[in-house]
C-alpha cells in the first residue's frame, strides 16, 4: 500500500464521479454529492473534505468548492497568511493553521499557540481576553499590525478554532481512504467481493453492493455448488463475482467447507445424488440442502428447483 501513487488519475476519477460507496470515510450520500461538485484533483482536497465534513465546518464546504473552481475570490486577512492558507483557498480548516497563524503573526511559541487553540476551543472568556491582549501586542511587535486589524484576525481565529479539525488526523484518514478508493478503481472485482464478504450477514447492505457492482459493470452470479467458494470471490472470465455459499441463509460455513473438500478430491458434481453421496451427510442435512436448492446453487445439476 505504501507504493500506491497519491496522484493516480483513475482514483481521482472515481472521487469526481462520487463512486466512493464502500470506501473509508467518503461513502455517505452527502459526501458523495459534494465530491461530484468539488471534483477533487489532489490528496489535499481529500484531507480538506475529511476535515470539513463535520457539524460546524460543513458550512464552508460550498466556499471551498467555489474557490477551487475560481468562482469565488480567495481572500487572505494578512499577506503573511498566504503560504499557510494557499492549499485551502484562504479558508482556515485545521487546528494546526490556527496555531501557525498565531506563531506567524503574533510571535507565539508552538506551546503557547497550542494553549491558545485549546482556550479558543473551550471558549473560556477570561482566558480568551488574556490571549487577545497577548495576540494584539504580539502582532504589533512582530509585524507592526494595528490593533484593529489584529482584533479582526483574532476574531477570525476564534471562529475557526471552534470548528478546526486536527490536520494530522484528517491526513491519516484521507490517505487510508485514498488507498481504499485506489483498490476500488483498479481492482473493482476483488474490492467488491471483499466488501460483500465483509457484509455477508447483512442482506440490505449486500443488495446495495450488488447494485453498485452492476453500476460498475461487474456481474454478480448466483451461488453454484460447482463454482462458489465459502465467501464472495472473483470468478473465471472477466468482471464476475460468484456469490459465496456461506452467505446463503441456512447454509453454514462447515457445510460449505465439506462441499469444497469433496469438490477438490474429485470432479464437479454431476447430479443431486452425486452431491449427496460425496458430501458428509452430517454437514449436508435436509435443511442445508433445501437452502442450497432454493438459492439456485444446485441449478447446475440439471433439475429445476
Amino acid at each position: 500500500l505504501d507504493e500506491v501513487p497519491l496522484d493516480d488519475s483513475k482514483t481521482f476519477e472515481l472521487y469526481q464521479k462520487g463512486g466512493t460507496l464502500g470506501t473509508f470515510q467518503f461513502e455517505s450520500e452527502g459526501m458523495r454529492k459534494y465530491l461530484k461538485d468539488l471534483k477533487p484533483t489532489t490528496i489535499d482536497d481529500l484531507i480538506a473534505m475529511n476535515a470539513l465534513y463535520r457539524p460546524g465546518p460543513m458550512q464552508f464546504i460550498p466556499n471551498y468548492i467555489e474557490r477551487k473552481h475560481g468562482r469565488e475570490e480567495v481572500e487572505y486577512d494578512h499577506e503573511d497568511l498566504v503560504p499557510l492558507l494557499q492549499t485551502t483557498f484562504g479558508i482556515m480548516i485545521y487546528q494546526e493553521q490556527v496555531m501557525q497563524a498565531a506563531q506567524i503573526l503574533a510571535g507565539y511559541t508552538l506551546g503557547g499557540a497550542d494553549l491558545l487553540r485549546r482556550a479558543m476551543g473551550k471558549k473560556k472568556v477570561e482566558v480568551m481576553q488574556e490571549h487577545r491582549k497577548l495576540f494584539v501586542e504580539g502582532c504589533a511587535e512582530c509585524n507592526k499590525i494595528p490593533a484593529s486589524k489584529a482584533n479582526e484576525v483574532f476574531d477570525l481565529l476564534e471562529k475557526f478554532a471552534g470548528y478546526g479539525f486536527n490536520k494530522s488526523h484528517a491526513a491519516a484518514y484521507a490517505v487510508v481512504a485514498y488507498q481504499t478508493a485506489y483498490l476500488k478503481a483498479h481492482y473493482p472485482v476483488e474490492f467488491l467481493a471483499a466488501m460483500m464478504t465483509n457484509d455477508m450477514g447483512d442482506t440490505a447492505k449486500l443488495t446495495i453492493l450488488i447494485e453498485e457492482a452492476k453500476q460498475m459493470g461487474v456481474e454478480v452470479q448466483p451461488p453454484d455448488v460447482n463454482e462458489s467458494r465459502v465467501v464472495f470471490a472473483p470468478a473465471q472470465g472477466g468482471k464476475v463475482i460468484r456469490f459465496g455459499m456461506a452467505a446463503i441463509k441456512g447454509v453454514g460455513e462447515v457445510a460449505v467447507q465439506q462441499i469444497l473438500t469433496a469438490r477438490e478430491q474429485g470432479e464437479k458434481f454431476t447430479t443431486l445424488y452425486d452431491l449427496c453421496m460425496r458430501v458428509d451427510g452430517r454437514s449436508l442435512g435436509r435443511k442445508v440442502l433445501e437452502a442450497l436448492i432454493k438459492s439456485g446453487a444446485c441449478d447446475c445439476l440439471g433439475l429445476n428447483r
